[in-house]
């Protein structure tokens, strides 16, 4: 119970922290009208991830029989996973790529979260095979992860918003980016596992 909350809340936070089309959207907002604004678009992955989660979890569970492409998706997540690490390693400043036309509300927040294909490679790829095989284990296990991902997730964009909207400097500043090299680590060591987890279905 206790490591997949610790994964839901890593992976919650790179999720939160990393830059992409919904922390842009989250800080072109805040910059514009103000944290309350940026606030209110870092709920969207809880309304728009609900319909993402059901189709990738339907699609996994079709083909959880199938040990080789299982063990493939598996390598796959453990690849994207070491992508990920590798941009939270080459990660600079957000400011510059702020594109003030942004859209301007939740409506909009959750549309472009739905258009976004990283949320659905995040849970066949990764999302999906962790909560599958702990859902037979501990259904309290799932939720635990559910809960630490989507309050990191949340909050760390909510804090990010709020950070803006006192001082620009924090998104050039060295905190921020002491935290995605942290969270770099974190998600090689990840990577391993699930590249670890992929190997160890292709030959079973």
């Amino acid at each position: 119970m206790i490591e997949l909350l610790i994964a839901g809340i890593t992976l919650g936070l790179y999720a939160g922290f990393s830059p992409g089309p919904l922390l842009v959207l989250v800080i072109s907002q805040t910059l514009k009208h103000g944290y309350k604004e940026g606030i209110l678009v870092a709920f969207a992955p809880i309304i728009s991830d609900i319909p993402i989660i059901a189709i990738c979890l339907l699609f996994l569970s079709l083909i959880s029989s199938y040990n080789s492409i299982l063990g493939i998706i598996s390598i796959i997540g453990g690849i994207y996973l070491g992508y990920l690490a590798y941009e939270s390693f080459k990660t600079r400043v957000l400011i510059e790529d702020i594109k003030l036309e942004r859209p301007k509300s939740l409506t909009k927040g959750v549309t472009l979260n739905l258009l976004n294909p990283a949320p659905y490679l995040f849970w066949i790829t990764i999302g999906g095979p962790i909560i599958i095989p702990a859902y037979f284990e501990s259904v309290l296990s799932v939720i635990w992860f559910i809960i630490g991902f989507y309050a990191l997730l949340v909050g760390s964009k909510i804090v990010l918003a709020y950070a803006t909207g006192k001082s620009r400097d924090f998104l050039t500043g060295k905190t921020y980016i002491w935290i995605m090299r942290i969270l770099g680590v974190v998600l090689i060591i990840f990577a391993l596992y699930f590249l670890s987890q992929g190997v160890h279905l292709l030959i079973k």
